[in-house]
């Protein structure tokens, strides 16, 4: 390591008295923000002692040699699944495809986007690790989040509906809905095969979702839908309850598959940062797919 180490072009100290990293970093970088200090370690930029340091409170000691490269040493995220949209040190912010699992409910190893950003965050330092904050179904595609440690994915439970400002979903579903745009607010319950249904305010938990119209044909409707509440299942099983069930979706009452998916995409995140409180706002497009279905039908 101490051989590529000397390849590396960039500023070479020695430390003199005990410290940890961070503090280090922003007294000798003190026209960096914070966050571009961070930014260092995350892309591999620093090395102590000629290894790569990515945890901010690394000790220090006197004698060691700290390295800040010019060269990013960042490992790169690669997979047909899922990219990922946007990481910090707190959070990974991720796009995911249909038909890829969020997380596995079984003891196997499967290819579930929390396994594969388990494997990456371990190349970075094996130390690293993965926390769920939520999850999208399997045929679901779209913007989700990791927590990057314990006490961040805690915080977030804790303060989700605060913490998280706007989910916005867009759904392809049957038929057309007798309203253009309209609240929906359902009780939602889970039976023994691991459906939700709606039933009544005394057996189920409370579930809004508000919805607008943004085109439809005589067959589809394709509609945005911001939930004020993230129950399991929550749009698929409403969309049942209202009679336009979402296109794909058989087991909420499905009666066409006109894509060999589940039409419902994860399209716009908002959140409060938990570290920084800064607003962070992600959006993916619209899935072409959604708008060509409805397109071709219009043209039917």
């Amino acid at each position: 390591m101490q051989k590529k180490q000397n390849k590396l072009r960039g500023q070479r100290s020695v430390i003199t008295e005990t410290n940890t990293l961070l503090p280090y970093l922003l007294g000798r970088l003190d026209r960096q923000s914070k966050s571009s200090v961070k930014a260092l370690l995350r892309h591999r930029q620093i090395w102590v002692n000629g290894t790569p340091a990515t945890h901010f409170n690394t000790p220090l000691n006197p004698g060691d040699e700290v390295l800040i490269s010019h060269e990013k040493g960042r490992v790169t995220f690669n997979h047909p699944q899922m990219k990922i949209v946007w990481e910090d040190d707190e959070l990974i912010v991720v796009d995911k495809k249909d038909g890829l699992l969020s997380v596995s409910d079984s003891t196997a190893q499967e290819r579930t986007a929390y396994f594969l950003l388990s494997q990456y965050v371990k190349t970075i330092d094996p130390r690293n690790k993965i926390f769920i904050l939520h999850r999208l179904d399997k045929g679901t595609s779209g913007l989700m989040m990791f927590a990057r440690n314990k006490n961040i994915q805690e915080y977030l439970r804790a303060n989700w509906h605060e913490m998280i400002t706007r989910r916005t979903y867009i759904a392809v579903i049957e038929g057309i809905p007798e309203k253009n745009s309209d609240t929906i607010v359902t009780w939602l319950a889970e039976n023994s095969r691991m459906k939700v249904y709606c039933t009544d305010p005394q057996h189920g938990k409370e579930a809004v979702s508000r919805y607008r119209v943004l085109k439809n044909n005589t067959k589809y409707s394709l509609i945005e839908l911001d939930l004020e509440t993230g129950r399991k299942n929550q749009i698929r099983a409403q969309m049942e309850h209202i009679g336009h069930p979402v296109a794909g979706d058989p087991k909420y009452g499905a009666l066409t598959d006109p894509a060999g998916r589940l039409m419902l995409h994860a399209r716009r995140l908002c959140f409060r940062h938990p570290a920084t409180g800064e607003e962070m706002r992600f959006e993916t497009p619209v899935p072409k797919l959604f708008n060509d279905l409805v397109k071709q039908n219009e043209d039917a």
